[in-house]
């Protein structure tokens, strides 16, 4: 396994340019399409359904709209996007989708035509136990018409390439009591349709070459994405009827293409919401998350 040197220390002056990035913004139009609701929903394994115009968005599943559209030219080696544009230019190789939280006024649907405000809410450093981290957290609403539909907070992650000796974070023991639960298998193929459908040139999801001697991780990563629509998508077959108000989620440890991983539930006495988490293999909690609903 052959690991880059070490990226370069984020000193104040570094933070301070990152910070120039705060308060930046961009307006995306899109429309609601019935293809990739119809792709995302065999991905899942959900038997076909007729998609018609005015069909409600699953939650999560605006994550297939207002894709990223940078020219092959503009890509890094990583795949993603090169620094600077709208996010600011981190110079740390390492990214991850790291949480969210998100709140519906009212669903999308089919056939609307919808705009995206983006806003960088905060840049901040730390200095971690394996070097620095730099979170930012990335706020969009989505609107139908004049009418705010959806808000969401994205925490977004950078770090450096691990060193040889660094230790790894102590994993968490996942709840045993799960009156919800679903098992899945992150194959190459489900890694690569979702990759697809959300325009995710990142390697670390189907570049195994690259994922281990590269950015020295053991396989494939899962998307964090993915696991979150995994996990919404396990309160919707429990809860069919229910229209959800609230979702939050937060990554824990990453998930591998190696093994099935399992998803979660527990809802609440009053039904009106529900603890949710993602496991791997070993029984270590890898996401958690929680859901309202109306």
């Amino acid at each position: 396994m052959g690991f880059k040197t070490a990226a370069p220390r984020i000193t104040d002056e570094v933070v301070s340019r990152l910070r120039s990035w705060e308060g930046r913004s961009e307006v995306l139009a899109d429309e609601i399409t019935a293809v990739p609701f119809a792709a995302l929903s065999a991905t899942l394994d959900h038997r076909d359904i007729a998609v018609a115009p005015g069909t409600p968005l699953p939650p999560l599943w605006h994550w297939l709209y207002f894709l990223p559209r940078a020219r092959q030219s503009e890509l890094g080696e990583d795949g993603h996007p090169r620094l600077g544009g709208f996010l600011p230019p981190v110079p740390l190789p390492r990214r991850m989708w790291a949480g969210g939280r998100l709140r519906w006024f009212s669903p999308l649907r089919i056939g609307e035509s919808v705009r995206r405000i983006s806003r960088i809410e905060s840049v901040t450093h730390k200095a971690g136990r394996t070097g620095d981290l730099v979170f930012v957290v990335l706020r969009h609403e989505i609107s139908s018409g004049d009418q705010v539909a959806l808000t969401e907070e994205h925490d977004i992650v950078y770090r450096a390439l691990p060193q040889p000796g660094d230790a790894s974070a102590p994993p968490q023991v996942a709840p045993c009591d799960a009156p919800w639960s679903r098992h899945v298998t992150p194959d190459p193929v489900l890694l690569f349709r979702y990759s697809a459908l959300t325009f995710n040139g990142h390697r670390i999801h189907y570049d195994r070459s690259y994922v281990t001697e590269v950015e020295g991780y053991p396989g494939l990563i899962v998307h964090g994405p993915l696991i979150a629509t995994l996990l919404a998508d396990l309160a919707r077959r429990e809860r069919p009827e229910a229209r959800v108000t609230h979702f939050s989620f937060k990554a824990i440890r990453p998930t591998f293409d190696l093994h099935p991983l399992r998803v979660c539930g527990k809802p609440s006495s009053d039904g009106k919401s529900a603890q949710l988490w993602a496991q791997d293999h070993e029984g270590w909690l890898t996401m958690q998350a929680d859901i309202q609903f109306e």
